[in-house]
């Protein structure tokens, strides 16, 4: 059974850093795609980072782009995102997602995604 859980969500002041962590288990990702998305209630789910296939590349939505930094560690099966100089608009339940189609996908869109963490709170204050 495939599992995505993620951690190191809390509340920071803005400014601080933050480290997400998204460990992955029942499956190897190494090569797959992966990806961090955000949601506000009633908002929809948002775009944030991930890293493609098959370069591997990272691409970032233009809102985190210099502040955030995706990567992952093959060996441990886990994908980051490191978060400096967070913003009181960055407050939102962290999603990861891998997605396992290998097909050149759009993955700054929820609905390429696969397989889904169950989220992890991050909250900054002003």
């Amino acid at each position: 059974q495939v599992q995505l859980v993620e951690s190191g969500g809390g509340l920071v002041q803005a400014g601080d850093s933050l480290r997400l962590s998204c460990a992955a288990s029942g499956r190897t990702f190494s090569r797959d795609a992966m990806g961090w998305f955000r949601q506000v209630p009633g908002k929809e789910r948002e775009f944030v980072a991930a890293i493609t296939w098959p370069s591997g590349s990272p691409i970032y939505a233009d809102s985190v782009k210099g502040r955030f930094t995706i990567s992952k560690d093959k060996v441990k099966n886990t994908v980051y995102l490191q978060m400096n100089s967070l913003k009181p608009e960055d407050t939102a339940l962290y999603y990861c997602a891998a997605d396992v189609g290998r097909d050149y996908g759009d993955y700054s869109r929820p609905a390429t995604y696969d397989y889904w963490g169950q989220g992890t709170q991050v909250t900054v204050s002003s």
